[in-house]
């Protein structure tokens, strides 16, 4: 049922790619991501999942509702949507920079954060391991800047339009260099999509080449609006699109007000289908409105609570609003991890020749360069890497896995790069924990490795499959040293 859901969302995003039924397909494709984050139990509880739901949802009324839509001339974005998917692009930042800053973590405060942040991440990449070995300024240099763009710079997203096209050409770069050095799946790809709603038509349309800018009507219109208002969206309307017709005609010269919803321009009565659609259209109007209140309230709260813990606002709307993960509260890297320790699984058939099972994404053969693999997330090996900081009994995947490597689950061996037992499962086994490191410059010319590493020990219970087919446990860890 699980793949048959991914298999939905997936032919929906290619409709939603191929601008057919884009609000439809928007609408099934969170449907979609929500049950999957809401199955996925433990593989899911990312941060990345709620950013994208979010923005999932709100994009609903940034598209068009046509089949067929084409440029969407006949309907723009709603402002207000526009308006939310830039407040979710700020909270990204500003509540990072706040869970930094509360956190305590004595990295941030010392500039020491990035020093070894590209090794020990959860998945990185060869261009990290070059930017590593720049000298100490430069990560002293960065680990500012990552303090004062998501405290201070990311306001400019409120200033004039001048100003937001500046904050957009300082944020993009910082976001594909993050994209190149470290593997986080979707979340920057997201940061950096919803960081073009920073610019407007006015802007965009000089790259748009002349013979195709007649098909936008809006490129000729949008420099004059820009000039006599520089603070406003290209739709002139807060929750009705252009293509909306108005429900009122003021003429106060000829002594007419509000329109009545049965009686159309001349006074007569409207015909019933007619009346239909414009109640409905006001019941739209109504619904959208308190459901965009609703979100920015929740995510408002939010905001507030972090910065003021206690604060006497209700929660009855935050708790309703929960379980669709619509409005969340984000806070990206506020600690940051001493090292890099990597958990690896090892079968024997007789308990003295050990045999690793190898990952297909994680760090493991010290030979092997780190990859680019975002926007993918390998769900697996990123629990692994989280399981790595903690005790194996706060995390009960590495277990399972044992067992289920021990019955031969064909589902858990594609997780893996291959299967080192082939021809029936192995009795007996392990997960080891290893300390990671890049090499040095001098290591990489002389050996050809990446990474240097370290065996520090047992991180689970050792497993075995005994005859009649039950578990038992051969060997316990012992207690390690704290790791975090």
């Amino acid at each position: 049922m699980l793949m048959a859901v991914c298999w939905i969302g997936l032919v929906a995003s290619v409709l939603v790619f191929l601008n057919v039924w884009p609000r439809g397909g928007l609408f099934i494709c969170f449907l979609c991501f929500l049950s999957f984050v809401s199955a996925a139990g433990e593989f899911s509880g990312y941060q990345s999942d709620g950013m994208l739901l979010e923005a999932g949802f709100i994009a609903l009324f940034l598209s068009p509702p046509e089949f067929l839509p084409g440029l969407g001339a006949m309907n723009p974005p709603v402002r207000a949507s526009v308006f939310l998917l830039l407040w979710e692009w700020f909270r990204i930042y500003f509540e990072s920079g706040v869970a930094k800053i509360a956190s305590g973590d004595p990295e941030w405060r010392h500039f020491t954060a990035m020093d070894e942040y590209y090794q020990n991440g959860p998945l990185p990449t060869w261009i990290g391991w070059y930017v590593q070995h720049f000298p100490h300024w430069f990560h002293a240099a960065t680990a500012f800047g990552t303090l004062a763009l998501e405290l201070v710079l990311v306001w400019m997203s409120f200033l004039p339009r001048r100003w937001r096209i500046v904050c957009f050409f300082i944020v993009t770069p910082w976001q594909i260099g993050i994209i190149l050095t470290a593997n986080y799946t979707f979340l920057n790809y997201l940061v950096l999509a919803l960081g073009f709603l920073l610019l407007d038509d006015h802007f965009l349309a000089r790259f748009v080449p002349r013979g195709w800018r007649e098909r936008f009507p809006l490129a000729a219109a949008v420099p004059i609006a820009i000039e006599a208002e520089p603070n406003k969206f290209d739709s002139p309307s807060l929750l009705r699109p252009n293509g909306t017709p108005p429900t009122s005609t003021p003429d106060a010269s000829h002594g007419r007000g509000m329109q009545a919803p049965g009686m159309d321009n001349e006074g007569g009565a409207r015909p019933w289908p007619e009346t239909l659609r414009f109640h409905l259209s006001s019941l739209q109007l109504a619904l959208t409105g308190v459901m965009f209140a609703w979100i920015f309230y929740v995510s408002t709260t939010l905001l507030v609570w972090m910065l003021w813990p206690g604060a006497p606002l209700p929660s009855a709307p935050v708790v309703a609003l929960e379980p669709f993960r619509i409005a969340d509260r984000y806070g990206l890297f506020a600690t940051m991890t001493r090292g890099r320790y990597e958990i690896e699984f090892q079968g024997s058939m007789d308990g003295q020749t050990w045999i690793a099972y190898p990952f297909r994404y994680k760090p493991q053969d010290p030979r092997k360069a780190p990859g680019i693999y975002a926007p993918y997330q390998p769900r697996f090996d990123w629990n692994l890497w989280f399981a790595s900081l903690g005790d194996w009994r706060s995390n009960p995947i590495v277990p399972r896995t044992e067992e289920r490597l021990l019955r031969g689950s064909a589902d858990v061996i594609a997780l893996f790069a291959g299967n080192p037992f082939p021809q029936q499962p192995p009795h007996q086994i392990r997960a080891m924990l290893w300390q990671y490191w890049f090499s040095t410059p001098q290591e990489k010319r002389t050996q050809g490795i990446w990474w240097r590493r370290k065996l520090l020990g047992l991180y689970a219970p050792t497993l075995q499959r005994e005859a009649d087919g039950k578990l038992t446990v051969v060997e316990w860890p012992t207690a390690g040293t704290p790791r975090e």
